[in-house]
């Protein structure tokens, strides 16, 4: 075998988390044998961390899927060809659509880190089904914020952690969660500064927390009535900004004269900080020229979620950073990820603004960008209710494993009528679903991440193929082709004349493309599909699934042409896209699509003058209940266990395969010293955790960055793994066999991972 130093390194991204960084990989045959961060990247520039040394595990894992599954009356499997089962999905979606109408279908996922391209086909064969509601993860942390940040801003916003004088962060621990591109050394960057300051709200002292100049550990579950306080002391210490809010904002006098009936000390008390070193928070926010701050799931999987996704804004908006160097910015996506989970990925200009507030039919649940909440879906399906939902397509997503209530989820999938499953795997959702298709892998066509939120330059990477396609999987794109057409609305004498046009160059086709969209529906309706039959065969060998960026492309240069001409893709729109989409299959460490300035942000905010709205009464009941403490616990539960820890030692559940774990326990259970002590246990020793849903036997891990009565599982474990023999590994424990769909956020619906009432007891052996 050739040394490695003379095999040729190849570009790629890591898939563990939303950054996708982008690395360089040495393979050998079919395996990733080394890894390295690729400077070229122009968003990661050469950073990445220890997760991407598990990209072998997920490319070549043991349960990978070669043929499509279909499940027996007896509960096994069968593999049968891709004729058969698109034949077959395709027959029977149809007859439960002309039975009950699309809106008996639900459509799940669409997308993992890494893998968002998927995605853009799926779009087409929801509307070729008819299904009018939609759920992905998004769902299950996210839309609580993003609901609140519609109605204050109007868009979305990320920190300038890079230049910031301090960075805050609200339940995140970005040592291990990151966040923000290269997250590591930005963090070692502000601790070294002496005129910089690193301030964390957590419960647990974590790896950030460590590093932090003013750590202010809440008790679990109280980060609303901490960020109240610091938002009452900006009002009662008068260190807002005045003269910024009253040329920016609205609603400032209702929601200040709310402020400042806070009592803070009672507040102080009852998260747990000290007074004084609140109020020394609140003043350095105050007094600082630039302040970034970011909240995510230990907020948003907690406790009065959708209040403190309003809380922790109001810190940074009172003291006015905003639309700054080194405050929160308004990022030009180059697809909107809220806007493509309501089906406006391809033809937004098309769509009418959607003006009545939208709900689940069984269970009237909030539809935020239009995701009904995960914790929902149960419900909606286990019910005689005539609206339930019958069918589900499940697509790069995994609900058993990673929506509360795992029996209850899986008590759903049995009950339907018809679930199907894409995915890479036999996962847990796959073995109760009637039919499975197995995907290709991240690393075996083209795909990206819509994750795209760097200011003011940010960046996009379609990576390309490292591998063939495994033996009897198909990409995304092919599967919901064959899907669409197999339905009857798609055929070749729709595609025929935009392959002739393809042939002819990429402004032929172009130009052919708008033409026959106006004059054939159905070109504009399944875009995506139309895009990789015709155009897709013009690109590279194995790019073809990368045709639906043309489209994306073609809309981004239109809807910002000022970002994409600071970019470098200015001029005529129809040969600017054409130009970025060229750069895009051309550019295999990724490339800036878009160059923005302060003065962007606040054209971005999609409100009346482009003013800030201070005010949300939707959640003035919420907070005046704040004003009578947090609720007490129950005494047969009293430990406060947070579901899904962020390690070193984990990564999301793409990774099925454990095997690169190799040193200490594998997910063990952390509690405190004193509760260790309480509970005569030992590091290493075993308990039963118990919550109101399940219990499982954990291994413990003391450590003195645990509140007493605070415990924590990490996220991503408790898989079952099947090896290439048939023996199934479980490592870990799967947190949501413990939690309770019931307890989730009033609006949002999130749920309450971070703040599960447990116990804790000796493990009885006779029964173990």
């Amino acid at each position: 075998m050739t040394a490695d130093r003379d095999q040729p390194w190849h570009k790629t991204a890591c898939i563990i988390c939303a950054l996708n960084c982008g690395v360089e990989v040495q393979t050998d045959g079919r395996r990733i044998t080394k890894i390295r961060g690729d400077d070229a990247h122009p968003v990661s520039k050469g950073y990445v961390c220890e997760k991407s040394q598990r990209l072998d595990y997920y490319q070549n894992g043991a349960d990978r899927l070669t043929s499509p599954m279909r499940r027996r009356a007896d509960g096994s499997y069968e593999a049968i060809d891709w004729d058969t089962a698109i034949r077959e999905i395709a027959q029977k979606f149809k007859a439960l659509k002309e039975r009950h109408g699309g809106e008996s279908i639900l459509y799940y996922g669409g997308a993992n880190q890494g893998s968002h391209l998927g995605g853009t086909y799926a779009d087409s064969t929801q509307k070729a089904l008819g299904i009018k509601y939609r759920s992905n993860a998004l769902a299950q942390e996210k839309t609580g914020e993003f609901w609140v940040g519609g109605k204050m801003l109007g868009t979305g916003a990320h920190g300038d952690f890079e230049h910031c004088e301090v960075a805050v962060f609200v339940g995140k621990n970005p040592w291990h969660s990151h966040g923000f591109a290269r997250t590591r050394v930005i963090l070692r960057d502000i601790q070294k500064d002496p005129d910089r300051s690193l301030i964390v709200i957590d419960p647990r002292r974590s790896e950030t927390a460590e590093m932090a100049d003013i750590h202010l550990q809440v008790k679990p579950g109280t980060d609303a009535w901490c960020l109240a306080a610091l938002a009452a002391i900006l009002v009662q210490e008068d260190l807002v900004a005045h003269p910024w809010l009253a040329e920016h904002t609205t609603g400032f006098a209702e929601i200040s004269a709310v402020l400042r009936s806070i009592p803070v000390s009672r507040y102080a008390q009852f998260c747990g900080v000290d007074e004084a070193l609140l109020r020394q928070a609140a003043r350095r926010i105050a007094q600082a020229r630039s302040v970034s701050m970011m909240e995510d799931l230990g907020l948003q999987m907690n406790v009065h979620s959708t209040l403190g996704s309003y809380l922790q804004r109001l810190v940074w908006l009172l003291t006015g950073h905003y639309g700054r160097p080194g405050t929160n910015n308004a990022f030009v996506p180059f697809l909107s990820l809220a806007k493509a989970s309501k089906g406006e990925g391809f033809a937004a200009s098309q769509r009418p603004a959607q003006r009545v507030e939208r709900r689940s039919p069984v269970v009237g649940a909030k539809i935020i960008i239009g995701l009904i909440p995960c914790n929902v879906i149960p419900e909606e399906i286990l019910t005689d209710h005539p609206q339930r939902y019958r069918a589900m397509l499940i697509e790069c997503g995994n609900p058993v494993h990673s929506l509360a209530d795992s029996q209850r989820m899986r008590a759903a999938l049995r009950a339907l009528e018809l679930s199907v499953v894409i995915d890479v795997a036999m996962t847990e959702t796959a073995r109760e679903a009637d039919y499975v298709l197995p995907a290709c892998s991240q690393f075996e066509k083209p795909d990206a991440t819509f994750f795209n939120l760097e200011f003011p330059r940010n960046g996009f990477h379609l990576r390309q193929p490292l591998f063939e396609p495994r033996p009897g999987t198909l990409p995304e794109a092919e599967i919901h082709a064959r899907l669409v057409e197999a339905l009857g609305e798609l055929s070749e004498h729709d595609y025929a004349p935009l392959r002739r046009a393809a042939k002819l160059g990429r402004l032929a086709y172009s130009l052919a493309f708008a033409w026959r969209s106006k004059r054939n529906r159905k070109i504009a309706r399944y875009a995506a599909i139309v895009l990789y039959r015709t155009l897709g065969p013009s690109l590279p060998p194995g790019m073809a699934p990368a045709a639906s960026l043309w489209g994306i492309a073609q809309i981004y240069v239109r809807s910002q042409p000022t970002a994409a001409a600071r970019a470098g893709f200015g001029g005529n729109a129809v040969r600017a896209g054409n130009r970025l989409f060229d750069a895009i299959l051309n550019s295999p460490s990724g490339l800036i699509f878009a160059v923005s300035d302060h003065a962007d942000s606040w054209q971005a905010v999609r409100l009346p003058d482009h003013r800030i709205n201070l005010w949300l009464p939707e959640l003035l009941p919420e907070l005046q209940k704040l004003e009578s403490g947090p609720q007490p616990g129950d005494p047969a539960f009293p430990f406060v266990l947070s579901a899904g820890e962020r390690r070193g030692e984990t990564s999301n559940t793409a990774i099925r395969d454990s095997g690169w774990h190799r040193k200490g326990a594998f997910g063990p259970l952390r509690i405190s010293p004193q509760d260790a002590q309480a509970l005569g246990c030992t590091d290493g020793d075993s308990l039963r955790l118990s919550t109101g849903r399940g219990s499982a036997i954990v291994v413990v891990e003391i450590t003195d960055t645990m509140q007493p009565g605070h415990i924590s599982l990490p996220n991503g474990q408790g898989l079952d793994y099947r090896l290439a023999d048939g023996t199934v590994v479980h490592s870990g424990v799967a947190p949501n066999e413990l939690t309770d769909v019931t307890r989730r956020d009033f609006l949002a619906g999130t749920p309450w991972h971070k703040h599960v009432p447990a116990r804790l007891a000796p493990v009885d052996r006779s029964s173990a």
